[in-house]
Formats: structure tokens, sequence, C-alpha cells
């Protein structure tokens, strides 16, 4: 079955960086657009940024442009999200997700990765 397993959210600095990883397994990785999304405390859902097939497009959110790069490696069947500049605002759990059939809509979620950005 669809598998996403995030690792790497941990307690960071503001300023600092950090990278997650998303390990997928049961379904053609290179066949599907692939999102990172975050829910901070108290807060819905929010998404974050998303890459196309094959990497040849990136998307982001205005709050993360410019300092999160989203990028996949489909030999190892692997999302990753490398966050730098971090704010305390970036706390939150991070999702990755996999695109359905549909472009924008997702069918299989991880179970998330804790980041937390404080001094």
């Amino acid at each position: 079955q669809v598998q996403l397993v995030e690792s790497g959210g941990c307690l960071a600095q503001p300023g600092g960086s950090l990278r997650l990883s998303c390990a997928a397994s049961g379904f053609t990785f290179s066949s599907y657009a692939l999102s990172w999304a975050r829910q901070a405390p108290v807060k819905g859902l929010v998404w974050v940024s998303g890459i196309y097939i094959d990497g040849s497009d990136t998307y982001y959110a205005d709050s993360v442009n410019g300092r999160f790069t989203i990028s996949r490696d489909n030999a190892k069947n692997t999302l990753y999200l490398q966050m730098n500049s971090l704010k305390p605002e970036d706390t939150a759990l991070y999702y990755c997700a996999k695109e359905g059939g549909v472009a924008g809509l997702y069918d299989y979620w991880g179970q998330g990765t804790q980041v937390t950005v404080s001094s």
C-alpha cells in the first residue's frame, strides 16, 4: 500500500536550517506530483510547496518563497524540503502529500514530522 514517511523534524534556532525527507513506497513515485503542507498549533493545514513529477517545476507559498527549496530524487523515491532562515512562525507539523489524478487534490498523506523553531 501507499506509504509516505516524513523525517528530519526537530528543534531549530531562528535563522537556522533543516532538511525534511519523505520516503515513499507503494506507488510509482516518478509519476506523481508531490507537495509539502504544514499545520501550526491551533491553525489549519496550509500548503507550503509542490514539485512536478520530474522536478522541472516547483511552487512555493509566499511565506516560504526564497527560504525553502523542494526537491525530489526519483531514483530513491524520496521527497525533500530544505528549510533555511527559519522563523518561529515556521513551527508546525509538516506533512508530505501525494497528488492524485487531479492537480491540486491529494490522495495520500504522511504522518507528519514536527518542526519547532525557537531560541
